[in-house]
Formats: structure tokens, C-alpha cells, sequence
């Protein structure tokens, strides 16, 4: 072995010979996700395949006016309620007589043209809390305000131990964007990582050009070796070392094959095109997590609202266009929600204050297009507010069983039946 490769290996793998030293200096994530690993290779051959079914979240921060968005028009409660920010019926979007898309969405009505959009409605959960806070952890954690405070995992962090992953396996699954990781995505036994862009990712190699070829050289033959270690800890501390060296390589590729963008400049958009390059790179990563924000609207609503809705739809349209020309449209289902909706009535400042139920998106290979549930009345109002009929985790349950194959019990606890929302393929 060269000099350099030599070098290389003290270097990268520095931290993985202290595990040798005692169980002390094992980090604790890393031996959590050791033993989980060793579980997993137990249970037999992975089936895990490059054609696997992904979900992309796409979270709605602020409080997304659910009113506004799918725009019951021909419903008199709603046009009482909104004197100065109600959209009139000549200006929406129909899907029925009464309820129409806000005139900001083109993109998801050519979606929904296209039976590719699902519109779930009156989507909540009982005793709405109108807290920010307290209802971001709710929808995150996937259970009510009891039980959110007392679990440090998400719903998609415990599907994520429920699959398993093997050492050397591509992350399953990613938060893209530069928010802190989302409670959503915390695990017990896997670290989900954060990127901001590819370029975050490049391999960090030092030295010359031929001795940053020789370190990436040495990396295939560390990988090699690992494969015939018997220490579990170890060799998966080293293995996920190199794992995330070659996760950093493939990107780079990726990143240096992009060709002129054909996404809106938005920064919904541009996160949303670093999913589609990373899901046609034939990464293993199931699901994929972003957010837009900006949808608290206490004053001046109409233009806001209006901006943050372009730039969803239009996004979200890019996104899937982009997909479909790939040939992978059909394995990509989306979902967007955010922690509550808005009140009926608008306030003083032309604008709405924290409401509850509200609608969530689902865009992909979807079951049926369009409404699903009727619209919440406005003659039975809680507080001011919308009731919900459908609880959220039943949207949840149906990407859990029908799309990620997970179990839906051990993630959101017991009653939850899944809608159905999804083709199975």
C-alpha cells in the first residue's frame, strides 16, 4: 500500500479505532445503529431495490390558509367570512360548482387535469391546539399532545427503525433544506442527515490531484476488507464512513451532470430539483423531507398568500414533469400538510388568525383524483374554526401501509385505518 493510501486510512478512519479502545467511546447513535444493523443482516437478505416506492413531505410552516387554498367559492359561509379576502368564483380554479383551486395554482390544477392530484379535506385531529408549537409537534410526532410531549421520535423516524438498515445502505432518508432536522424524521437507531445542496456534499479529500485519486482508490478496498470484519460496532462505524465517502462521490456526479434547470427560481423549486437529481441517481433513499415557509398570515394576506401558493404549485409541477420524463413519476408520491388551517372569519389586519382543520395535497400515482371527503360545514364551526372528519393519521397510515410497506400499528399506534389514497402497485 502506498504512502498515501496509508495516510489516508489513519486519517478517515481515526475515529472508528477509538470503538477499539472501549465501548465507552462509542458514540451512543452509532452503536444504536450498529446493533440495529446486525438485526437486520439476521433477518435475512435485504429485498431492498433501486425501483422502491418514495414519499416526499413537503411541510407548510405557518399555518397554511386551507380556506384560500381550495376555495369553496360556492358555499355561503365562506363568502360571509371573507369579505375583502374571499376568491370569487370567477377567479378560482373549478373542480366542482362550489370548490375551486386558488387562481396561484396552474401547476397543480394541470396536475389534477392529469389525475395526478388528490385533495383531502377537513384533514385535523381532535381538541385542536392552535399553538405553533405544540400542533407542529403533533403532526410531526404522529400522535396527540400526551403522547407527543413524551416521545423523542417522529413518525417517519419509527418507520425508519421498523425497516432497518443495513451498514454501507444509502441513508433511508433524507431532510433537504436548511431548517433543523424535523422531529418528523428522529429515530432511534438511524442519524438522518441534513443537506443544503449537493455541493455540501462534495469529499472533503486533501493533497494533490493524484493522491486525492489514490484516497478514493483506497476507499473501494477498505470497503472490501470491511466486508469480512467480524466486530459488528466496528465494522459498521467503518463501513458508514465509507458509505457516506461514496454517497459524497455519487452526488458529486450528479451535481457535475446537471444540465440547465427547468425548475421556477424558487427555493422550493431548486430543493425539490436536488430531490429529482438525487431519486434519478438511483439513490436507495425512501424518503425525502423540505418545507416552505412563510404561511402565517396575520396582515395583508392576499399578495403573501398568493406568492407562497405560486411557488408551491409551480414547484411541485416541475417536480413531477421532471419525474414523469425520467420514467419515475409513478414510484414519487408527495404529500404537503401544515400544522393548522386559518379561521373562517378574516381579521382587522386583512388577514387570518390560527385556525384547524384544513386540506393536505397528495401528488403522485394517486387512487382517485380531485376531492376526497366533502368540505367541512361551516354551520357546525368549533370556536370559530372548521371541524375535522378525517384525523391525520389516517392519511399517514395509508403512505405508511400502501406506499412504504411499513406496519402502521407500531409507528401511530392502534385505530388508524388507511384511506385509500394510492394505486398499489
Amino acid at each position: 500500500m502506498t504512502s498515501n493510501r496509508r495516510r489516508f486510512l489513519k486519517s478517515s478512519l481515526a475515529s472508528s479505532t477509538l470503538v477499539a479502545m472501549g465501548a465507552a467511546t462509542v458514540p451512543e447513535f452509532l452503536g444504536r445503529s450498529a446493533r440495529a444493523a446486525v438485526a437486520v443482516d439476521k433477518a435475512g437478505p435485504s429485498s431492498r431495490k433501486s425501483d422502491e416506492r418514495i414519499l416526499v413531505v413537503v411541510q407548510l410552516l405557518g399555518g397554511n390558509d386551507g380556506l384560500n387554498t381550495v376555495v369553496p367559492h360556492g358555499i355561503d359561509g365562506y363568502n360571509r367570512g371573507r369579505r375583502t379576502l374571499r376568491i370569487g368564483s370567477s377567479q378560482v380554479q373549478k373542480i366542482t360548482p362550489e370548490i375551486g383551486l386558488h387562481p396561484a395554482m396552474g401547476g397543480m390544477g394541470k396536475l389534477l387535469e392529469k389525475n395526478r392530484l388528490a385533495i383531502v379535506q377537513g384533514v385535523g385531529y381532535p381538541n385542536p391546539d392552535r399553538s405553533h408549537f405544540r400542533s407542529m409537534e403533533i403532526w410531526e410526532v404522529g400522535r396527540l399532545a400526551n403522547d407527543a410531549r413524551t416521545l423523542e421520535t417522529g413518525w417517519l423516524g419509527r418507520a425508519i427503525d421498523q425497516k432497518g438498515r443495513r451498514p454501507g445502505e444509502d441513508p433511508p432518508a433524507m431532510h433537504v433544506g436548511g431548517r433543523s432536522l424535523p422531529q418528523a424524521l428522529r429515530s432511534r437507531h438511524t442519524e438522518v442527515p441534513a443537506l443544503e445542496s449537493l455541493a455540501g456534499y462534495k469529499l472533503q479529500l486533501t493533497g494533490t490531484d493524484a493522491e486525492r485519486r489514490a484516497e478514493r482508490s483506497a476507499l473501494g478496498e477498505m470497503a472490501a476488507a470491511e466486508r469480512k470484519r467480524d466486530d459488528p460496532v466496528l465494522g459498521f462505524i467503518r463501513q458508514t464512513t465509507l458509505s457516506a465517502y461514496e454517497s459524497s462521490s455519487r452526488l458529486e456526479q450528479v451535481a457535475s451532470k446537471a444540465g440547465k434547470s427547468r425548475y421556477p427560481n424558487f427555493g422550493l423549486a431548486k430543493r425539490l430539483e436536488m430531490i429529482a437529481q438525487i431519486i434519478k441517481a438511483g439513490f436507495g433513499t425512501r424518503i425525502f423531507y423540505t418545507s416552505l415557509d412563510g404561511f402565517d398570515t396575520h396582515a395583508n394576506q392576499l399578495a403573501t398568500h398568493a406568492a407562497l401558493l405560486t411557488e408551491l404549485s409551480d414547484s411541485i409541477a416541475a417536480f413531477h414533469e421532471d419525474l414523469a420524463d425520467a420514467g419515475q413519476a409513478d414510484r414519487v408520491a408527495l404529500l404537503t400538510f401544515s400544522e393548522f388551517g386559518r379561521r373562517v372569519a378574516e381579521n382587522a389586519s386583512l388577514g387570518t388568525d390560527h385556525g384547524a382543520a384544513a386540506p393536505v395535497f397528495l401528488v403522485g400515482p394517486v387512487a382517485k383524483a380531485g376531492l376526497i371527503g366533502a368540505h367541512p360545514t361551516f354551520d357546525d364551526l368549533d370556536d370559530g374554526d372548521l371541524k375535522h372528519h378525517t384525523d391525520f393519521r389516517r392519511v399517514y397510515a395509508s403512505l405508511l401501509t400502501d406506499w412504504l410497506d411499513c406496519p402502521t400499528e407500531p409507528v401511530l399506534g392502534p385505530g388508524f385505518n388507511p384511506l385509500p389514497l394510492l394505486r398499489k402497485a
